[in-house]
Parts: structure tokens; sequence; C-alpha cells
């Protein structure tokens, strides 16, 4: 008997394929410069203090936090430092292969990208990655507000409308977040993939429940080729 080959291949964006803190430290330079030319603490030392607090845990009110410290916390609004860094331009770059081996899988699958965060916030990190060409469907949850992000199954929905109704059994989501990637893939009936980069953001998570576990675990991305047939046996 022949198996069922997949036919479509889905990506997370943030720390799959490439590194979340990447963002995260490119968006501290920008804060730290803006903060640096208003309330006169130097750049170099202030994105040294923000990723000190970010790499100790502190990931949220870090703002509120690294200004208290510098009792500037009255003399600008917290609320402005969060739109730096969400409305600047990121510096950041693909995991090494991740162009190589989405046009190694364009040649054989359909490519989509199903990604959370804010709209204009995702749009500029693919723009800035350079690697929009490679699909055939771009899906940002965030066209429908919060309430569409994963774990809710819509953004989903609308990539497997977008790939012309190619059945959910034979579409694979390659994902690293537990907490809200998978579930959702895994009711509509896709299989699912964790890359669990050993300095991801969610690499130590355990999912909360079977519901919320992966198909398959990797740690790079460039694993995905290898995983897919084992997958496919599973059909």
């Amino acid at each position: 008997m022949t198996l069922p080959k997949f036919q479509a291949i889905l990506f997370d964006l943030d720390d799959t394929l490439y590194p979340e803190r990447e963002y995260v430290f490119s968006g501290f330079r920008a804060v730290a410069t803006w903060v640096e030319a208003r309330l006169g603490i130097p750049q170099a030392q202030g994105i040294e203090e923000l990723l000190g607090l970010y790499e100790t845990g502190q990931r949220r009110q870090t703002f509120d936090v690294w200004l208290e410290r510098h009792g500037k916390r009255q003399e600008v609004p917290v609320k402005r430092l969060v739109e730096v860094y969400r409305q600047h331009a990121p510096t950041i770059a693909p995991h090494p292969g991740a162009a190589e081996l989405l046009d190694s899988l364009r040649k054989t699958y359909r490519l989509g990208l199903v990604s959370d965060g804010y709209l204009a916030v995702q749009q500029r990190k693919l723009a800035a990655l350079g690697l929009a060409h490679y699909f055939d469907t771009v899906v940002f949850s965030d066209e429908w507000g919060r309430a569409a992000w994963k774990p809710n199954r819509r953004p989903f929905e609308a990539a497997l409308e977008r790939l012309g109704g190619i059945p959910p059994t034979l579409v694979v989501y390659v994902a690293d977040n537990p907490e809200k990637d998978f579930i959702g893939a895994r009711q509509l009936g896709l299989k699912t993939i964790r890359v669990r980069y050993p300095y991801g953001v969610y690499c130590d998570i355990t999912p909360e429940s079977a519901a919320y576990q992966p198909d398959l675990d990797i740690t790079t991305l460039e694993e995905v080729g290898q995983a897919l047939p084992v997958l496919e046996e599973r059909l």
C-alpha cells in the first residue's frame, strides 16, 4: 500500500525560522538609543542593563524595572518605550540553513507561514528576514485580532483555505511553543513538529497535557527533512 504524502508544510516564525532573542535584543538597542537622547542613560549601558534583566528572567515590565533603577520612572511613559520597541526596524537573521531548507522543500511541498504577534510587528520581522518569497501563503493571526491568536484554529483554517483546500491530514506545522502552537493544529488534523533549539525562549516548557504535545520533536530546523518521512509512516 502506498502511503499518502504530505502536500504542504506550515511554519511558525519566532524561534522557529530565526532566534527570537535576536528580535528582543534588536528592540532593546532601539529603546536604549531613544532613551539616551532623552534621559541621558548611555546607549551601551542601557543595552547591557536591559539584556541583563531579560537574561535573568525579567520578561515582563522590563522597561518599568529598568527606569525605576535609574529613578526615571516618572520622566517618560513606559508605553512610549513599548511603542519604540514594537515599531523599530528589526536587525534579525534566519537560522543558519533556513533559507536553503525552504528553497529545497518548496520544490516538493506547498509552503505557508502561520504566526502570532501584532500584525505590523510580524510583517516587519518577515521583511527583515527576507524569507517571504518562499511561501505560497502567509497568515498572521492578528489579521482577525488578538482573539484569533494561537491556540485558536482560525489562522490554520485560513492557511488551508489559501492553499486550495489541502486536507489537513496531509499538512505539517513546524513550530516551537507547546503552550499554544500545536493544540489547535492537531485539533484540525495537522501533523506537528516542535523545533527545540537549546537556546529557544520556550525550549524548557513541558506540554501541559497530551493535547498540547507535538507529534515529533527535533533540535534544529535542518532536521525537518528527516522528520517528514517519520511522520508519513504514521499516516
